[in-house]
């Protein structure tokens, strides 16, 4: 048998039960974090109101979240070399669950900011630890099928999260919103202690820590996203509270890639990743592809309740079709992922996704709901060919030694990709409104629209980058 089809033949096996529960296990220690940062973006009125705090003061529970997450994610990489993966992923649950209850137990807005900031750093090492894990337990086999499974709360989270937490705040106290964390995180910290294999960490596990890469590539990476969540806000970049940030972080990334290129020691992150074409193309398209899904994951709902005046309970109900599209396609796609490569699947899924987006670029408090249901049934389908395939291809034709540093870099990209794309757009519709002499309902629909034909160029230009992807499977070398 030739080395090719040795290669392509573990693609066609069936998944290995073991390795199946050890995905489970990891999408369960996922749902918490996923499930969290949503439900709290809608308590935060709730908040501001019973900690008798501001609205200014009450942010910072979600901006100082994203900042420690920023910061500890380029940690993961060196993390999992040095103590292996297993650690790292019971570490970063077990930081969530302590911080969880701690944030339950608020008793003012600076104590639950203080809290929230570690709950930041257990959810900045979970999911690129969880991605490692992953694909150094599986060789790169059947990649495509797991990505369907640990991809779940990535994609139900901005969908169901609003949900559960616009029940929570209606019916229970805002306590809850951390209390449901509680039991979830517990029993996925048994289920991973005993059902998650120890790995031996890398050969390289006295490397000591990037310390001086860590100080610019972490303050950069967070900075970055403070700067982006805030240009919304101001309405564009005129703002000091918008430049400064985004300046520094700009020239702390600028400095990180001088010295990693010429530093003789192993750099927090490994920038000879991207000499390889097709990782280059595959980060690009995941930073253009998170603006394409998270865009999309902000506008739906916030369409249906100031377009629509749907409340937030009802505008979860109307977002089940784009969650059903994505539980239909699956099992589908993972295996064409497994299969080909990525360059055929994502093109065609972002061509649908254009087509599911189309019906919301001249809809308004009229329009046909059973319409608005199909364009997110497309929507919903087309996003996990979009994802799956991408997160597939980061990975192909990489050393074992190098997971970890891709893991952190994708990490990094598609938190960047939907941070801008939510600002952009979110600033489209306030460009919008602002050009209209008289508010009205009519007038935010076609600001919306404005909003979605820019997602739909988002998706134009992803198409462009992904060209670029390999179109054939290489595999974990």
């Amino acid at each position: 048998m030739s080395k090719q089809q040795t290669k392509e033949k573990p693609q066609n096996e069936k998944l290995d039960p073991k390795i199946l529960k050890i995905a489970l296990i990891l999408v369960f220690g996922a749902l918490a974090p996923q499930f969290d940062s949503t439900m709290v973006n809608v308590a935060i009125e709730t908040l501001t109101r019973e900690l008798n705090s501001t609205v200014s003061a009450v942010q910072w529970v979600i901006t100082g979240y994203v900042l420690t997450m920023g910061l500890s994610v380029p940690v993961s990489g060196w993390a999992v070399n040095r103590f292996g993966g297993k650690r790292v992923y019971l570490f970063a649950l077990t930081a969530f669950l302590v911080s969880s209850i701690l944030c339950s137990l608020a008793w003012n807005v600076g104590s639950l900011i203080g809290f929230r900031l570690l709950q930041g750093v257990g959810a900045g090492l979970l999911i690129p630890t969880l991605q490692t894990v992953l694909v150094q337990i599986t060789g790169g086999r059947n990649l495509g099928r797991l990505v369907s499974i640990i991809g779940i709360p990535v994609l139900l989270g901005p969908i169901l999260g609003p949900v559960l937490g616009g029940l929570i705040i209606d019916g229970l106290s805002w306590h809850w919103i951390f209390y449901v964390n509680i039991p979830i995180t517990g029993i996925a910290l048994l289920l991973a202690w005993r059902g998650i294999p120890t790995d031996t960490p890398s050969k390289d596990k006295r490397q000591p820590l990037d310390l001086l890469g860590l100080l610019m590539l972490s303050p950069a990476f967070a900075l970055l996203i403070y700067g982006i969540s805030r240009i919304s806000r101001h309405g564009g970049m005129n703002s000091s509270d918008v430049l400064v940030p985004l300046t520094i972080s700009l020239l702390l990334l600028a400095a990180f890639i001088v010295y990693a290129l010429r530093t003789k020691h192993a750099p927090v992150l490994d920038l000879r990743l991207f000499k390889s074409r097709n990782f280059l193309a595959s980060n690009i398209t995941v930073f253009l592809l998170g603006m394409v899904m998270n865009g999309a994951f902000l506008l739906l709902p916030l369409f249906y309740q100031q377009v629509r005046g749907e409340t937030i309970i009802h505008t979860g109900l109307l977002l089940i079709p784009q969650g059903i599209g994505m539980l239909l396609t699956r099992a589908s796609v993972g295996k064409l992922a497994d299969r080909l490569g990525a360059r055929p699947i994502v093109m065609a899924s972002l061509a649908l996704a254009m087509v599911g987006m189309l019906p919301f670029t001249f809809a308004d408090q009229d329009t046909n709901w059973l319409l608005l249901a199909g364009g997110q049934l497309i929507f919903g389908a087309a996003l996990n060919g979009i994802l799956i395939p991408i997160m597939v291809s980061v990975y192909d034709g990489l050393k074992k030694e190098m997971i970890p540093h891709a893991s952190v870099s994708t990490r990094i990209f598609q938190t960047i990709g939907g941070a801008f794309g939510s600002a952009v757009l979110a600033t489209v519709i306030d460009h919008q409104l602002n050009r209209k002499a008289a508010s009205s309902v009519a007038s935010l629909a076609q600001a919306y629209n404005a909003a979605f034909w820019w997602a739909i160029g988002f998706a134009v230009i992803a198409g462009i980058a992904s060209l670029f992807l390999s179109s054939r499977r290489k595999g974990i070398i």
